[in-house]
């Protein structure tokens, strides 16, 4: 992602929208501190993309997930008594 100083952006407002307009994003930063991120208005939100079951398959969870390890946990706690 590219990034543009605030007198860049105001001189070249018109081909950055154009290429906001197409998806492509960009920073704007002042004194070479990051300030704002321009994206089109149809870009999807972060939250909006669907991450859900992307690893469908590839993982396998054991039957004794919840307990495992509670032996040792409980030892760390309350020690050998």
């Amino acid at each position: 992602m590219h990034t543009y100083n605030i007198h860049e952006a105001k001189t070249q407002l018109s081909k950055l929208v154009e290429m906001a307009a197409r998806g492509e994003s960009f920073v704007i930063a002042k004194a070479g501190k990051p300030m704002v991120k321009v994206t089109a208005l149809d870009t999807p939100e972060p939250s909006q993309m669907k991450r859900f079951g992307f690893m469908a398959g590839q993982i396998k969870v054991p039957d004794d997930f919840n307990t495992m390890g509670a032996g040792a946990i409980e030892t760390l706690f309350e020690g050998d008594a």
